[in-house]
């Protein structure tokens, strides 16, 4: 879309690794109208007051609209109860939102695909593969989706509803227990060893961040676009009010942690000291998370970053900030 067409978006975990990504691309059209919720996160009822305004600052009577909801609490290890306090979060935003007078606009959910495929059999994964979460994190993940779901078919707005496969790049949250490249650079830096809790042989699939941020945007894109559906596949009728699009995000391409280990050490010239362990979280781990989605095939129609480029790029900019 150029700047004229494309309507205000509002991007919901601006400061986290994918928000701050899809921030930054969606700023680099000349024109666009790109706005950030400041949200405190720490007190739900400022949370909820914060975002319902940011919101309502979009969603307006006059023109379409934008919103990217990429906020998200927790990892794979992390216990049920925070997720209920994160899942009560989004149902007192969207309720209170829900009846006002809006234009038809795009809401954009980041999901896990990882999480809410990870009990499953057999990969490669598609968008038609039986959801099978091992952990709270997944299975939140999936009640998120519902509630946005309901809440789009409620108010006719469109959502795209993302599931993730593993991020990777510079920007990673590093004080979260995820993003075995960053972890595994970050370690080394601080010349410590790197722990690996699952077999070497388990298997991901990796997005670098720059390729998921332009693809989020490709994605609204084209559920935007009147005669989508003749190509694209959806959960409704594509294009029209309430519709939901539920799509796989990935490269296509998957490596185990033996090459993962493989690609860092060729970043730094120099063995990593990995060194195996125990840990209870391992048991919500799914061993072979490849993926091939078949929805919104546009959006997958382009030159990913070659994976030991974007280990070096994640190794470069540790190497920076911590300089």
């Amino acid at each position: 879309m150029t700047a004229s067409s494309t309507p205000a978006t509002l991007v919901v975990g601006s400061g986290g690794f994918l928000g701050r990504a899809v921030r930054r691309a969606a700023a680099a059209t000349p024109g666009a109208d790109v706005r950030a919720a400041s949200v405190p996160w720490d007190d739900q009822d400022a949370a909820v007051e914060a975002l319902v305004e940011a919101i309502r600052g979009v969603r307006t009577p006059d023109a379409g609209w934008r919103v990217v909801w990429c906020a998200g609490t927790g990892v794979v290890a992390t216990g049920a109860e925070v997720f209920e306090a994160e899942q009560q979060l989004i149902a007192r935003v969207l309720e209170t939102v829900e009846g006002d007078d809006a234009a038809p606009g795009t809401l954009f959910f980041a999901s896990s695909a990882g999480a809410v495929y990870a009990g499953s059999s057999p990969a490669p994964f598609d968008e038609d593969s039986e959801t099978a979460p091992l952990a709270p994190y997944g299975r939140a993940k999936l009640a998120a989706e519902a509630r946005f779901r309901t809440w789009a078919a409620s108010t006719g707005a469109r959502l795209v509803v993302g599931r993730f496969s593993n991020l990777y790049g510079p920007g990673a949250n590093l004080g979260k227990a995820q993003g075995l490249v960053s972890q595994l650079a970050l370690a080394h830096l601080e010349g410590r060893p790197s722990s690996i809790y699952v077999p070497t042989e388990t298997t991901r699939d990796y997005l670098y961040i720059d390729d998921a941020a332009a693809m989020v945007l490709d994605a609204m894109d084209a559920v935007e676009t009147p005669d989508h559906a003749a190509t694209s596949r959806t959960d409704g009728a594509s294009g029209t009010a309430g519709t939901t699009v539920t799509k796989i995000f990935a490269s296509g391409r998957s490596a185990t942690i033996s090459e993962v280990v493989a690609a860092v050490e060729d970043a730094f010239g120099e063995p990593l000291d990995v060194r195996h362990g125990a840990d209870p979280s391992a048991t919500f781990q799914g061993l072979d998370l490849r993926f091939a989605s078949r929805v919104l095939p546009s959006v997958d129609a382009r030159e990913f970053t070659d994976f030991g480029q974007g280990v070096r790029n994640t190794v470069d900019a540790l190497r920076a900030a911590r300089a």
